[in-house]
């Protein structure tokens, strides 16, 4: 990407997004584009189609998504496909009617079967049933995805995706119910610790290893994918590292500071038992992570004393 390019970052608001226009900042991207969800609503077309028939990016973030935990996924399966299904296929369709040279699309981890063997390649798309608990979000995510490729295969287009594991870090959402796991424990210790709670009780058994990579370190390998990376299959970007819900649990406790006791709730959903991506292949192009968990945390935490417990839905 040339430093002077138009680049339009979809969904600049939210986590990722954000991430990404500061890393181009940093990087010395001069002329990006952002639009408010009130400027331009991303699931009605026609909006779309005006604002790339007018501004003409050159290149795309699309980084845009209504996301949720488990309980979210769970509650609003038809909202959460439709609204991420709708508007990927508006932005995209968009960029290749309006010319756009490159466009990479952020998808997730949860594309790939529950029982996927670990960790996690890119060839294992498809390639068995996925976790029910995020179906619905998961389905959107692939199509988005696919159709990136179809595009690629039929007209030449150089349009790429990459699959995040877990996120986290500033501008998360804080929500109690509709939150990820990692901003969703930091919230949950910090009010026990306000409260003075003796004991704080966390669903499922702890038992699932995760993988959690933060969020300004999955902007750098989005810059870094859009101008080294072109090709039809994904790319995983994570830190090819693990830990059960149960530690993580207990690092944000230490982090939080926290001292009452930490109690699990088996009768609560696990989801997927293991995720952990398999990430030689954004390696071998010569990127990986710098954010250890600890360190990245102690960010998120920071943010979320300053962001006045964000709940909106990102």
């Amino acid at each position: 990407m040339e430093k002077n390019a138009k680049i339009y970052v979809a969904g600049h608001r939210g986590m990722v997004g954000s991430a990404i226009v500061r890393a181009l900042e940093a990087q010395g991207y001069t002329n990006i584009i952002t639009r408010t969800h009130a400027q331009l609503d991303l699931c009605e077309q026609a909006q779309v189609r005006e604002f790339f028939a007018t501004e003409k990016p050159e290149y795309v973030f699309l980084a845009a998504a209504r996301v949720g935990g488990i309980v979210a996924n769970n509650t609003h399966p038809a909202d959460f496909m439709y609204d991420n299904m709708i508007l990927e296929m508006n932005v995209i369709k968009a960029a290749f009617d309006n010319k756009v040279k490159k466009l990479l699309f952020l998808g997730s981890s949860c594309i790939y079967p529950r029982m996927a063997a670990q960790p996690m390649t890119e060839d294992c798309l498809l390639t068995g049933e996925l976790e029910k608990t995020n179906e619905a979000y998961a389905l959107a995510k692939i199509s988005g995805l696919k159709y990136c490729e179809f595009l690629n295969k039929e007209y030449g287009t150089d349009y790429i995706s990459c699959m995040p594991t877990n996120l986290y870090g500033p501008n998360d959402n804080y929500h109690p119910q509709y939150s990820h796991v990692l901003p969703a424990l930091i919230r949950r210790f910090h009010e026990a610790k306000v409260n003075g709670d003796k004991e704080t009780i966390l669903w499922g058994t702890g038992k699932p290893l995760r993988e959690f990579l933060y969020v300004d370190d999955l902007a750098d390998a989005c810059v870094f994918l859009m101008n080294n990376y072109s090709g039809n299959e994904t790319v995983n970007v994570g830190t090819g590292k693990e830990l059960s819900i149960y530690d993580l649990a207990m690092l944000v406790k230490k982090v939080v500071g926290y001292e009452g006791e930490l109690i699990m709730d088996p009768t609560k959903p696990d989801g997927t038992p293991r995720k952990l991506l398999d990430v030689s292949k954004l390696t071998n192009l010569g990127w990986t992570y710098k954010t250890e968990l600890e360190d990245g945390i102690k960010l998120a935490y920071e943010d979320f004393l300053s962001s006045e417990m964000r709940t909106e839905r990102l």
